[in-house]
């Protein structure tokens, strides 16, 4: 039978958090299997998930919350590829609001012949989050799991919608749509991907967070990952920076990580400008800007981001022998059309209707020729 715990006793441990006491990995998860089965009052939820923030995760909370939510919470695939699948999201909750660089560098990497499993959200405490400008350029974001396991066979790519009751039924969107500030969730519900893969680079909000996420990646299964976080004079980015110094710590095959910096010059990449990676007012925007990067048509600044960070992908699948070798195959994907092809493909096949979808995107592209 299902253990359930007292208001009584979840308080007690909430109380063990302010103190500073940590919790062991199965009790991470008894209290995260009472938010998602809605069992504690919202105040109590509420103040258990900031208790745990203030006092900081530890590697097995943060696990024990992941095994809560991939064991009840999510619809399981297993995507049939000739290479290994790969995520690549953030964490979110970062100081400096960007537009949505990740969703690019995926296409881009897909371009590059790496089948991509993305796992992402609506924005919770910016305008446009991953769903929201997918949802915008055609793509299906109410695809329940077997339509996006045809899409990364098919397509090369796909992405799990992990505020939809087709993906995580139970619990998870209702629980993030009614939160707005940092907690482990933002860690444990990225990595909830119901196609479990086992190569990743992930975007964090803090630099502490580099000491502890790759060993998590680990644990629930990763063999190869980069974990990122970027600065942007004194803010921070959950990507690769190109306006300041970047933040790596690498996960080894062998299981060791690896950390190292670099700053644009490293990467022979001019420095850009700050103002040209922030988030835009509209998604609609957002998605014009996508349109416009696929299309060879951005800015330095936003191209060189971008191609950046799936350089990053490049490099962790062998794809290029180094981040810098990633960032110039990035360029050409773009620059010789294979990124924008392999974002139609992936709305024609990521779709119930996939006319529909390539008709939106077609609309946002003859906006953008003008």
């Amino acid at each position: 039978m299902e253990k359930t715990i007292s208001m009584k006793d979840y308080g007690q441990v909430i109380t063990q958090l302010i103190n500073k006491e940590n919790l062991s990995k199965d009790d991470s998860k008894e209290m995260f299997m009472e938010i998602l089965s809605d069992k504690q009052t919202a105040m109590q939820q509420g103040a258990f998930l900031a208790a745990l923030s203030a006092k900081g995760a530890t590697p097995a909370e943060v696990a024990g919350s992941f095994e809560a939510i991939y064991e009840v919470d999510t619809f399981k695939v297993e995507p049939v590829t000739e290479f290994p699948i790969v995520d690549n999201c953030g964490t979110g909750m970062d100081s400096f609001k960007t537009f949505n660089i990740s969703t690019v560098a995926s296409i881009i990497a897909a371009a590059a012949g790496i089948p991509m499993a993305k796992h992402g959200s609506r924005a919770l405490t910016s305008v446009c989050g991953t769903i929201d400008v997918l949802e915008a350029l055609g793509i299906d974001m109410d695809s329940n799991v077997d339509l996006v396991k045809e899409s990364i066979e098919k397509a090369g790519i796909g992405i799990f919608n992990g505020m939809s009751p087709e993906v995580h039924p139970v619990a998870l969107g209702r629980v993030l749509s009614q939160i707005s500030f940092g907690s482990v969730l933002n860690i444990s519900a990225s990595l909830a991907n119901p196609a479990l893969p086992q190569y990743g680079v992930r975007g964090v909000y803090s630099k502490e967070m580099l000491d502890f996420v790759p060993q998590i990646m680990a644990e629930i299964g990763y063999k190869r990952a980069i974990v990122v976080f970027g600065e942007v004079g004194d803010q921070a980015i959950d990507e690769a920076s190109t306006l300041g110094t970047t933040h790596i710590a690498e996960l080894k095959e062998d299981g060791s990580v690896e950390k190292y910096t670099f700053n644009p010059q490293d990467m022979l990449i001019t420095p850009g400008i700050v103002d040209e990676i922030r988030t835009f007012n509209s998604v609609e925007e957002s998605a014009l800007c996508i349109v416009r990067l696929l299309k060879g048509k951005e800015t330095k600044t936003r191209e060189d981001i971008v191609a950046l960070n799936a350089g990053l992908i490049l490099y962790l699948r062998d794809k290029a022998p180094s981040i810098r070798e990633g960032y110039e195959m990035a360029l050409e994907l773009i620059h010789n059309g294979a990124a924008w092809e392999k974002l139609k493909t992936w709305v024609n096949y990521q779709n119930r209707d996939g006319v529909k979808g390539l008709k939106i995107l077609s609309a946002l592209e003859k906006k953008v020729q003008g």
